[in-house]
Order: C-alpha cells, then structure tokens, then sequence
C-alpha cells in the first residue's frame, strides 16, 4: 500500500469522531476557568494537561498538533499562527544571539529574508550553501553552529536535496537537522530520514483551500542515549531534559518561544485545517498523477520547465530514488522575459495570480516581481530567481483543460 492509500485510512478515522458530533468542535475561547486552586497550580505546574490559555494552545489546535503528529511518527507537535510563526518558533527554540545557522538549498523568500535580514538583526547569522555542496556545508560548521536547515523541495528552484546524507553530517557533529516538509507532506517522511524537528506550513496543502493560514513545527522524542542533545552547545536544554526527558524539545519551544512570542494557533484557522487533512491524500494523489501527465506534454510542447521528474533536471535521479510519490505541487515555466512572463499569467484562464501554493486550485506567481522583488540580483541567482520565471502550483483541475490552457496562454 503507497503512502497516500495509507494515509487516507489514518487522517480520516483520526479527525472524525464516533460518538457525539463528527465534526472536530471549535473552542473559539481566549482563557478557561480552572475550577480550583488547587487545579490551577497543577495545570501551571504541567501535572494536567487541560487548557492554561489559549497562547499556550486550546483543545481545536490539541487535536490539530496531535493528528498531525501521528501522521509524521512525531512525540509532539506546536501549531502556530502562520508558516513562519512555525519556522521562528523551531529556530529561536535552538538558536540565540552569537549564534549560527546552516542553510542548505533553495528557499521561500520569507524564510531567505528571515535568515538574512532579520536574525541577523538579532545575532543570529546564517550561511548559505547549495543543496549537493556537502563537503562545504560540513567544513562550515563551527562551536556556534546550532541548526542545519533545508527545505525538502527547494522553493522555487526545485532543488532536491539528500537528507539522508545531510542527516548523516548533522549526527556526526551532534547538530540539530530542521526539515520544511510544506511542499511534501506524505511524500516522504523526514523523522525516518533523520530530521529533528519538521516544519509545516499549513496553509498550503495541508490545508488546501485559502480559508485557515497557519503552521506547525513538529518534534522527535529524545532517547536515553541520547547523542545530539546532550553536549554543551545544547546546555540550556538540561532543565527540561531533566524535568520532561523525552519531550525535553516540545517543552523548550513551548515555554522559550510560544509562550514568550505568542505566534499561537487560533481555533477556527485549527478547525479548518483538520478539515483539510482528511482530503489530503487524495488530493496530493491526484495532483502527484497530474504533474506526471503534465509536465512532459508542457515540454513537448517547447515550455522550459523545471522539475526533477523531467530527464534532464540535475536531480532526476534522486526523485526516481527518494521521492516515489512525487514532490508536491510545484514546477517552474521560464518564460525568458518579464513580458512574456506576464503575456502568460494574463492569458491564462485556469490559473490564479496569487502567492500561495498547494490550492485545490492552480496557482501563478511571476517570481522577480513579487516575493523577490526587494532581493538583490546576487541573492536572485543563488535563489534561481530569473526575470522570467513563474511558479506553478497544480490543482485539481482536469489536467488536459491545464495543458490547453497553457499552450493556449503562451501564444
């Protein structure tokens, strides 16, 4: 059975219920009552696990962290308000001033503009090396180096890294590996890769429809023995380790970061996204069998497209190996020039002009103009940020009315 026939199974039977309302209910409160004194101090102590406040979480986002914890193999799980609430919470959890972060292949512009712009601004530096340059990544690592950070289909360069090998550098030097998993959920499954902690956005294809923005980070159990967490460049995590053991990296984030920054999950956007969930697999599915159809089709019909399932994409090897159910919904067209770029995305019928990805509808971003617009054309490059680049994402829509439509818009 393929993941996706697996998962299918699982997200619906862990979302519904079988006894009262099916439906997932919606605790849309800012505080809950306590009861008693004595409850109070057992909740703040951590001795119960009901609801403190609803910064720290309420019981629509519980069920959220939960479910989507059991779909990765994770202890546990923090939401958030957004994808790079997610991605802070997971860096600040690990990193502070003085500090260093590895940065391994292509990324999301808000997560490039983070890493270069903002932490820096904090202490936090960043260093930035492509996804096959393992001998540099591994030479660069130094005492203040806190994270190595990838994400598992670059965006937008569509760059596959190996994280296996990368995992293997991390271990090595007892270094904490962080995966964005957004564009690749059920596709592969970092913990069993090697990850630490895993990273989504959820408001894209998890969620899959515009309606709920949102994130959540993800968190393995540490072990007895363990090796990666222990040494002194990890001092600050002995209180919890001590205290919680095994759920020593939720408890961190949790009190460090959710708790003092508050980029906490709200009900109505967790609701929502459990709703997504139940349809993911499917929808992955179909868009995983679209682009397959797609794609060639496009090329023959003379797009420059960039996708590791097309032959002669650098990393067409290791998607046959690594990646059997595909890479999400993302692909990039070059139309050579701005123009032309936009010739295409104003002629199309099919696609919305938007920045999201991973919409049960196909989505259309020209790249330089937009997300990349404020980017230095150093950074441009480095990124795979050319003047005619446009990034797709594929829907459900019937791949043929796709084909045409694009065939169509580019003339």
């Amino acid at each position: 059975m393929n993941r996706f026939e697996n998962y299918t199974t699982l997200l619906t039977q862990t979302v519904g219920a079988k006894e009262g309302a099916i439906s997932p209910s919606i605790t849309p409160s800012a505080s809950f009552g306590y009861g008693t004194a004595e409850h109070a101090e057992a909740i703040f102590s951590g001795q119960s696990k009901d609801p403190l406040y609803a910064r720290m979480g309420n019981p629509t986002t519980m069920q959220l962290e939960r479910t989507i914890a059991s779909m990765d193999g994770a202890l546990g799980a923090i939401a958030t308000s957004s994808g790079m609430g997610a991605i802070t919470l997971a860096v600040l959890s690990l990193a502070k001033a003085g500090d260093s972060i590895i940065s391994i292949g292509g990324l999301f512009g808000g997560t490039y503009a983070l890493f270069s712009q903002t932490l820096p601004r904090f202490g936090i530096e960043t260093s930035f090396f492509d996804v096959d340059a393992l001998d540099a990544i591994e030479a660069a690592i130094t005492p203040t180096t806190k994270l190595l950070f990838l994400e598992s289909v670059g965006n937008p360069n569509m760059r596959l890294p190996d994280i296996q090998k990368i995992a293997s550098i991390a271990k090595k030097h007892n270094i904490a590996l962080i995966v964005d998993n957004t564009i690749t959920p059920l596709s592969i499954a970092p913990f069993t890769l090697g990850a630490d902690i895993v990273i989504y956005s959820t408001t894209k294809i998890i969620s899959g429809n515009a309606t709920a923005l949102g994130g959540i980070v993800l968190f393995r159990a540490l072990c007895d023995q363990e090796s990666t967490f222990t040494p002194k460049r990890y001092a600050f995590l002995e209180p919890f380790i001590e205290k919680v053991g095994a759920s020593a990296l939720l408890a961190n984030a949790k009190k460090r970061v959710l708790r003092d920054f508050g980029m906490s999950a709200n009900a109505h956007a967790s609701y929502q996204t459990l709703l997504g969930l139940e349809t993911l697999p499917l929808r992955l599915s179909r868009i995983v069998n679209s682009l397959e159809y797609l794609l060639p089709k496009l090329q023959e019909a003379g797009f420059h497209l960039n996708h590791p399932l097309l032959q002669d994409h650098p990393h067409n090897h290791r998607y046959k190996e690594h990646f059997s159910n595909g890479c999400g919904t993302l692909f990039t067209i070059d139309m050579g020039t701005k123009e032309r770029a936009y010739k295409f995305l104003n002629n199309s019928k099919i696609a919305t002009i938007t920045a999201n990805i991973g919409d049960s509808r196909t989505l259309a971003l020209h790249m330089a103009s937009t997300i990349y617009r404020d980017f230095s054309q150093k950074d441009r490059e480095f990124l795979g940020i050319t003047d005619g680049l446009i990034r797709i994402s594929i829907g459900l829509e019937n791949p043929d009315d796709i084909l045409e439509d694009f065939i169509k818009a580019a003339n």
